[in-house]
């Protein structure tokens, strides 16, 4: 099952990535986050808000 994973960086900031079934990581922070929470509505924001996402195609 795929799933979001939650870690701390080399600077002690928190981070998530998202990880396909097969270990592969699809997505990432970004950037790093002091507070937890944050890290964890990050997290949210994308659970909440990539169904509706458009697929811009620059090719």
């Amino acid at each position: 099952m795929a799933k979001f994973v939650l870690y701390k960086d080399r600077n002690d900031e928190f981070r998530w990535r998202f990880k396909a079934n097969n270990g592969q990581i699809i997505a990432d922070s970004g950037e790093g986050y002091t507070n937890k929470s944050d890290c964890v509505n990050g997290i949210n924001f994308v659970k909440q808000h990539s169904p509706s996402a458009p697929i811009e195609d620059l090719t």
